[in-house]
């Protein structure tokens, strides 16, 4: 079966962001294929590189970029979304006037067109947070 993953809750407030990560890496296991995982409202916060969990904590983005080495994903980040909260690929962040960008290994930044296309070619679009 074709996956499409949306998550809409950020890496620490809420347990969507855990429970995709988990839900993803399950479905890889079993033999089915995850056409996009798309990052939307506060779970584009799952894409900074720049947070830091304590040691005795989980990394969620660090295990998402482990995911999308091993596996090859399409982690999409919501452009709109992300820039509202202050989240930016080096091309954004050039285009927008600033002097960093803080996106992760492994994401990108892209339009709603992403999410629409995920859920177009995908048998299935799951949805993990409000």
């Amino acid at each position: 079966m074709k996956l499409s993953i949306q998550v809409n809750e950020g890496p620490y407030q809420h347990q969507a962001a855990d429970s995709a990560y988990q839900f993803t890496k399950a479905a890889l296991a079993k033999g089915h294929e995850i056409f996009r995982v798309f990052f939307y409202h506060d779970g584009v916060n799952n894409a900074t590189r720049l947070g830091v969990p304590p040691l005795d904590d989980r990394n969620i983005t660090q295990l998402w970029t482990e995911l999308q080495n091993e596996d090859d994903l399409d982690l999409v980040v919501g452009i709109a979304a992300a820039q509202r909260r202050g989240l930016l690929d080096e091309d954004e962040a050039k285009r927008q006037g600033k002097d960093a960008n803080n996106i992760a290994e492994g994401f990108r930044i892209s339009g709603l067109g992403q999410l629409i296309e995920a859920g177009i070619q995908a048998d299935r679009l799951v949805v993990f947070g409000d």
